[in-house]
């Protein structure tokens, strides 16, 4: 399986039984929802971020690109699937129209994935003791002088 396609897929699953398990909460806590609400984003900012610097760590390339297109997936896919749960009875996620949730929802997910995944990375390479000039290339030979 592609490596974007896994973290899409993960990631996009965990948005989903994240927000399925906020509206639970929400409706059993009510006046709680400013925690759970943090709560939430705090458990997908912080597997993204994990995630990352392990790949950060092993250096791989493209690691931008991959973790642009996970997010715009996990995005779309799980702002549709929570769209057609909202539509079953007694399931309550927020009433938001299919609008909304492919375009504003989407790319809310689309950032909490991406932005903290870069960080990661960033951190990841950084730990690795490899930088960007040393990972792209090889080191360049010092020129011998004759005197």
């Amino acid at each position: 399986m592609t490596a974007w396609v896994l973290r899409a897929t993960i990631l996009g699953a965990l948005v989903v039984a994240l927000r399925v398990l906020l509206g639970v909460a929400m409706a059993a806590w009510p006046t709680y929802g400013t925690f759970w609400r943090a709560a939430c984003l705090l458990v997908i900012v912080g597997v993204v971020v994990t995630w990352a610097v392990r790949d950060g760590r092993t250096g791989t390339d493209n690691l931008t690109v991959r973790w642009l297109a996970a997010g715009f997936a996990a995005g779309l896919a799980s702002s549709a699937v929570c769209w057609v749960l909202d539509q079953v009875p007694g399931i309550e996620l927020g009433d938001a129209g299919i609008l909304y949730e492919l375009t504003s929802a989407a790319s809310f997910i689309l950032l909490l994935i991406f932005l903290p995944a870069l960080v990661g990375v960033a951190f990841g390479l950084s730990r690795s003791g490899r930088s960007d000039e040393s990972a792209t290339g090889a080191e360049q030979p010092e020129l011998a002088t004759t005197s």
